[in-house]
C-alpha cells in the first residue's frame, strides 16, 4: 500500500472519530434544537403577518439592510414561512419544526424510539395534509397567500379533482389516508377493528335474542290462553349451555294437581319419526362441527406486534474464524493430534467447528483437551461433542465474540413455523447453524425445563406459551398456569375468558397457592379419567382420532360426547412445590404424566433446582423431553440430562434440548415483557367466552370442614337448581354455578342444601353425584312438601 493511500485512509479515519466524538453530536443537536424553536416562532408570527412577509422582494431584502420585517424570527424567519406556509404545504409545515426538534434531542443522547419511523411517518402526514387542506379549502386561496394547504396542496388537489372528479379526488384520498393509518398504526388499527368486531358482534346477538323472544311469544300467545282455561302449569326448559350446533331439545311436562293420571310427558328430538314440515336432520347428517364458531370473529395475533432484535455484528467474521481455526489447529498440534480438514457452521451464539483427526487419533484424546482449547481460545463455554452423531467428525462449539439475540418474532414468522402442522407446534429458537427450531409437544409428551436463575428459563417458558397462542385458537387449547413464585406468569391473567382453565371455587386465574395447586393436579387428574371414559365409549385410542369422530358428527353429544380442548399444563417453579406439599403434588403430577398423553393433557414443569431429591426418578421417567439452561455443576447436569454439558453453556438462552436420546444447542429466541403485554392485550380485547373452563370437581376425603346445609333457611335459587340437576342427571356445582351465573361458594351451598333435602347424594370422588329423582313429575311433588 502507498503513502498516499495510508496519508488518506488516515484523514478518513479522523473524519470518522470527529463524526462520531459525543461533543460534535451535542452541539450539533444543540443547533437542530435551536433552528426548531427559530422555526415554530416563525411560523406563527407569519399567521398575523403573512400579507406583509409577501410583498417583499426577497433578493433585495436581504441584500438592502433598510429593509425591515415583522416576524418574529426577522428576514431570515420571514423568509422560511413564506417558503414552507405559502409556497410549499401550508399549515402542515408546522411539523417541520417538530421533525427538527426530534433530530436534535436524538443527537443529544435522549432516549427516543423509532426516529427513522416516526420521521417517514410525520414527512408523509405532511404531505397528505397539504394536499387534504387544498381540497377542502379550495375556495380560501386568500388566506396564507395559497390558501391553508399552500400551492402544493392547492395545485395536487386541484389535479386530482380535474382528473377524478370532486368525489374521485375524495376516495383517493380517504384510502391514502387508510393507508397510512394502516401502515403506520398497525396495533392501533388492529383494537379499533378488533373494538368494531365486539360492538357488531353483540348488536346482532342482541337483535337476534330480541326476534327469537317476540317470536316465541306471537308462537306461545294461544298455548298460554288455553292454558288459562285449563288450568294447566307448563314448564319450559331450554338448554343454552353449551348447545352443540344443530341440535335443538325441547321438553314441555304439563301437570294437573288434581288428576295425577292426566300427566303427560311430551319429547321432542331430532331424527324422530313424523310429519313434521320443520324436523331437524339427523344429527350424522348435518355439516362438520367447527369448534372455532363458539368464537367466530377471534383474530391470532398479528407478528408484527412482536418486536425485532438488530445487533450491531450479527455475523461473525472471517479474522474470527480463521483466528479460532488456527487456535485449535495449534493446540491440537502442541500434542501431536494431526487435522486433516476443519469446517466452520456458525450460529447465531455459538460457531462449530467440525475436525476430523489424521487415521490413528483416538477420540478421548482429543475429548480430555477441552480444558485446553477453552484457555488457547480465552473462551467460556467450550464444548466438545465426540463424535458428532451420524457424522464422521469430532464437534468443538465456541461462543461467538458478538453474539446474536434471537427474536421471537424471527422465529415465529419462519416459514418452518408457519407451515408446520403439528398438534402443539412450538418455536423454540435457533440451532447452531442458524435454522429455526420446532418441535410438537403432543409427541414430546411432557418437558422438563431447568437452569440456575438468570439464564432464560423464564423467558423459554414464555417463548413456549406465545407459540401456542400464535397457532391455536381458544376453543382448542387451554391453559392451566402453575406459579409459586406469583410473578413469573401474572401477565397471561387477561387470558382468563379464552385459553385459561381453573377449578371453579379459584377466583384468581393464575394458580398461585400452594393448596390451590393440590386440588387442580388432582383435579386434573378427575379430567383425564372421564376423557378415557369418552375415549373408550367412541373405540379410540387418543384424542385426535375422537376430535375427528366428534367434528364429522359420528359422536352424539347427547350421549355424552364434546370437543375436546388440549390442556396444557405449565408450573413455573417445581421445586417450590416439592418443598412446602411434597407427595400430595407429585403423586397427581406422576399420574397426570403417566398416562394424560393420549387425551391431550400435557406438562411442562421448570424449576431453578434441578437436584435429586426435585427431579425424582419418577419425574424423570416420565419427562423424556428436557430443556437444560446454564446450571453450575455437572452435577446439575447429569440430574437434568443424565449428561455433561450443560455447565458448559454459556447463558443469556443458550440451552441444551434432548428431545429423546440426542442432544440439541439451541439459541432460546427472545420475547419481552411489553411483547407479552401487547399480545395479551390484543387478544383481552376481544370477546371471549362467559368464563375460564372449569374443570371438574375435586373434593378433599380428608377434609374436616364440612358443615352441615340448614334447609331452613334455603337460597332463592334451591327450587330451580333441583329442576336443573334432575332435567340433566347430574349432581355438578359447576352446572349450578354456570347457569345461573353466580359464585361457585354461592353454588356448594346450594349443593349442600340439595343432598340435604335428599335430592341428590353425597360427592363420590371423581364421579357426579347421584340424583335420586329421575323425572320433574315427582321432584315438584316432594318439592311442595318443602314450601
Amino acid at each position: 500500500m502507498s503513502k498516499k493511500n495510508v496519508k488518506q485512509e488516515e484523514k478518513n479515519g479522523k473524519k470518522k472519530a470527529k463524526l462520531a466524538d459525543e461533543r460534535f453530536k451535542i452541539t450539533v443537536g444543540m443547533v437542530f434544537i435551536a433552528f426548531s424553536v427559530l422555526l415554530i416562532l416563525a411560523f406563527i408570527s407569519y399567521l398575523f403577518t403573512w400579507k406583509t412577509d409577501q410583498s417583499f422582494e426577497w433578493h433585495k431584502v436581504f441584500s438592502n439592510p433598510d429593509y425591515r420585517v415583522d416576524n418574529w424570527s426577522g428576514k431570515a424567519g420571514a423568509w422560511l414561512a413564506n417558503l414552507f406556509l405559502n409556497q410549499w404545504f401550508g399549515l402542515a409545515s408546522f411539523s417541520v419544526p417538530f421533525m427538527f426538534l426530534l433530530i436534535g434531542l436524538r443527537l443529544m443522547r435522549v432516549r427516543i424510539n423509532s426516529v427513522g419511523r416516526i420521521l417517514r411517518i410525520t414527512i408523509i402526514s405532511t404531505i397528505l395534509l397539504s394536499i387534504w387542506l387544498g381540497y377542502i379549502f379550495n375556495s380560501a386561496q386568500g388566506f396564507l397567500g395559497s390558501g391553508p394547504g399552500g400551492r402544493h396542496g392547492l395545485y395536487v388537489s386541484e389535479w386530482l379533482i380535474a382528473f377524478a372528479g370532486k368525489i374521485g379526488a375524495l376516495l383517493i384520498l380517504l384510502v391514502f389516508t387508510m393507508a397510512l393509518i394502516i401502515f403506520s398504526f398497525h396495533k392501533a388499527f388492529i383494537y379499533l377493528v378488533s373494538l368494531i368486531n365486539k360492538i357488531l358482534s353483540l348488536l346482532i346477538h342482541a337483535f337476534v335474542k330480541a326476534s327469537e323472544r317476540k317470536q316465541d311469544d306471537i308462537t306461545h300467545q294461544p298455548q298460554e290462553e288455553e292454558t288459562e282455561d285449563d288450568d294447566d302449569m307448563v314448564f319450559e326448559t331450554e338448554f343454552p349451555l353449551h348447545e352443540p350446533q344443530g341440535i335443538t331439545n325441547s321438553h314441555t311436562i304439563k301437570t294437573d294437581d288434581t288428576k295425577e293420571e292426566d300427566v303427560e310427558l311430551t319429547v321432542s328430538q331430532p331424527g324422530e319419526n313424523g310429519n313434521h314440515d320443520d324436523e331437524l336432520p339427523a344429527y350424522d347428517q348435518l355439516e362438520d362441527y367447527d369448534p372455532t364458531l363458539d368464537l367466530p370473529h377471534f383474530q391470532m395475533p398479528p407478528i408484527e406486534m412482536l418486536a425485532k432484535y438488530e445487533t450491531d455484528n450479527p455475523n461473525v467474521s472471517n479474522e474470527e474464524l480463521i483466528s479460532n481455526k488456527n487456535k485449535i489447529v495449534e493446540t491440537l498440534s502442541n500434542y501431536k493430534i494431526q487435522i486433516d480438514k476443519i469446517k466452520a457452521t456458525i450460529g447465531p451464539t455459538v460457531t462449530l467447528y467440525e475436525i476430523v483427526p489424521a487415521p490413528g487419533i483416538r477420540i478421548s484424546k482429543i475429548k480430555s483437551l477441552e480444558d485446553d482449547i477453552a484457555l488457547s481460545l480465552a473462551a467460556l463455554g467450550i464444548r466438545i461433542i465426540a463424535p458428532m452423531p451420524g457424522k464422521g467428525t469430532i464437534g468443538i462449539e465456541v461462543p461467538n465474540q458478538n453474539p446474536e439475540t434471537v427474536s421471537m418474532r424471527s422465529v415465529l414468522s419462519s416459514r418452518k413455523f408457519q407451515e408446520c402442522n403439528y398438534d402443539l407446534a412450538i418455536a423454540l429458537g435457533k440451532t447452531i447453524s442458524n435454522e429455526t427450531y420446532v418441535f410438537d409437544l403432543a409427541k414430546m409428551p411432557h418437558l422438563l425445563v431447568a437452569g440456575a436463575t438468570g439464564q432464560g428459563k423464564s423467558v423459554g417458558l414464555n417463548c413456549i406459551i406465545t407459540s401456542l397462542l400464535y397457532k391455536k385458537h381458544p376453543s382448542q387449547l387451554k391453559f392451566v398456569l402453575i406459579d409459586p413464585k406469583k410473578v413469573e406468569l401474572t401477565l397471561y391473567s387477561k387470558l382468563e375468558k379464552h385459553y385459561l382453565a381453573k377449578i371453579p371455587d379459584s377466583e384468581e386465574a393464575i394458580i398461585t397457592d400452594t393448596h390451590k395447586v393440590i386440588y387442580t393436579l388432582n383435579s386434573l387428574t378427575i379430567e383425564m379419567d372421564q376423557r378415557y371414559d369418552l375415549l373408550k365409549k367412541a373405540g379410540v385410542r387418543n384424542i385426535k382420532e375422537y376430535n375427528h369422530k366428534f367434528i364429522k358428527r359420528q359422536l352424539n353429544p347427547e350421549k355424552g360426547h364434546r370437543y375436546l380442548p388440549y390442556i396444557v399444563v405449565i408450573v413455573d417453579e417445581f421445586a417450590d412445590l416439592i418443598m412446602t406439599a411434597g407427595k400430595e403434588v407429585e403423586t397427581p403430577l406422576a399420574r397426570l404424566a403417566q398416562l394424560a398423553r393420549a387425551i391431550g393433557i400435557h406438562l411442562v414443569i421448570a424449576t431453578q433446582r434441578p437436584t435429586t431429591n426435585i427431579i425424582t426418578g419418577v419425574i424423570k421417567a416420565n419427562f423424556p423431553a428436557r430443556i437444560a439452561f446454564r446450571v453450575t455443576s455437572m452435577i446439575d447436569s447429569r440430574t437434568i440430562l443424565d449428561a455433561p454439558g450443560a455447565n458448559q453453556l454459556i447463558g443469556r438462552g443458550d440451552m441444551l434440548f434432548a428431545p429423546g436420546s440426542d442432544m440439541i444447542r439451541l439459541q432460546c429466541a427472545f420475547i419481552d415483557i411489553p411483547e407479552i403485554e401487547s399480545l395479551t392485550d390484543f387478544i383481552s380485547f376481544q370477546q371471549g367466552f362467559p368464563t375460564a373452563l372449569y374443570l371438574p370437581e375435586y373434593v378433599d376425603e380428608n377434609a374436616s370442614d364440612l358443615v352441615e346445609a340448614d334447609l331452613s333457611k334455603k337460597d332463592s335459587l334451591f327450587f330451580e337448581a333441583a329442576r336443573l340437576v334432575v332435567l340433566h342427571q347430574q349432581g355438578s356445582t359447576s352446572l349450578i354455578q354456570r347457569k345461573f351465573s353466580i359464585g361457585y361458594n354461592r353454588a356448594g351451598r346450594i349443593m349442600d342444601q340439595l343432598e340435604a333435602a335428599g335430592i341428590v347424594g353425597p360427592p363420590d370422588g371423581s364421579k357426579p353425584r347421584q340424583v335420586f329423582y329421575s323425572d320433574e313429575h315427582s321432584l315438584e311433588q316432594y318439592l311442595n312438601t318443602l314450601k
